[in-house]
């Protein structure tokens, strides 16, 4: 990946991570942990893959986006706010009563939000549905949806992943999330999905396995999945809590917030805002 381009995500990837972080302190509550395992996939999705733009977000020859694990919503937020879908101050609104910003992504409530999302295993039903529509009508626009792992312990990502092999959705790029910690500890202990890209396989899709931190290895996976007629599944190995030292590789941090001193140490690890 040339220089310029790595260094402009990695400051869009740090840029989401800080938001996340501004946007749950503030709420008080929020999922921090999975929100910034995926702020890498995030920052290169909107900063440089996508065909979107906050000037026209229904226009319907832009590729769509769906987080199937609706709780890393400050995530996805961060990186609507940084392409100008609403005001990054308003990040500061996470979750207050009445905001636009709910815990959970909202369609009608945000633009740029291709699917509400939140009851987990739905979304990549939904991803299937708008890749099918976009083969059915010859429309070139791609798919794209975020897991997590724990979210494929729900039966519903299997049928998904069944029906998207059965009518070919090449459109479609799956990443899941594995940075094997969900709410309640590893997944393994909880209900072990490993091996993770051997179960799609069998169901007929294409699998790439990646460091979900390395640019250059999402870009060549993405590049791959684009070549293949089959929907793919990158299978990304994240650490929940990157870029927080106190947040990394703990599944405390999955769904509570830092208070104001734990808050000011995350600030100062991750730096400040660089637009």
């Amino acid at each position: 990946m040339e220089q310029n381009l790595q260094k402009k995500l990695e400051t869009a990837a740090n840029n989401i991570r800080i938001l996340s972080i501004e946007g749950v302190y503030h709420a008080k509550s929020g999922h921090p942990g999975g929100s910034l395992s995926i702020a890498d996939i995030m920052a290169y999705l909107y900063f440089y893959k996508m065909n979107q733009s906050s000037s026209d977000p229904k226009d319907p020859d832009r590729d769509r986006f769906v987080l199937s694990k609706g709780h890393g919503a400050p995530a996805l937020y961060s990186a609507l706010a940084l392409n100008g879908y609403f005001p990054i101050e308003d990040m500061k609104l996470l979750r207050e009563k009445n905001s636009y910003l709910q815990g959970h992504p909202d369609m009608n409530k945000i633009n740029g939000v291709d699917m509400t999302t939140g009851s987990l295993g739905q979304g990549i039903s939904a991803a299937c549905g708008m890749a099918l529509a976009g083969k059915t009508k010859g429309k070139s626009y791609k798919t794209y949806c975020v897991i997590g792992d724990g979210e494929m312990q729900e039966g519903q990502v299997w049928e998904a992943a069944m029906f998207a092999a059965h009518y070919k959705l090449g459109s479609l790029t799956v990443f899941a999330d594995n940075n094997d910690l969900q709410i309640d500890g590893n997944v393994r202990d909880v209900m072990n999905v490993h091996p993770i890209g051997e179960k799609f396989k069998a169901f007929g899709w294409h699998v790439i396995e990646i460091d979900g931190h390395d640019f250059d290895a999402i870009d060549a996976a993405v590049t791959a999945a684009e070549k293949d007629e089959r929907p793919t599944a990158i299978v990304c190995k994240t650490i929940k809590g990157k870029g927080v030292s106190y947040m990394e590789n703990e599944a405390g941090w999955h769904g509570k917030a830092p208070g104001k001193e734990l808050y000011e140490q995350a600030m100062l690890e991750l730096g400040e805002l660089v637009l």
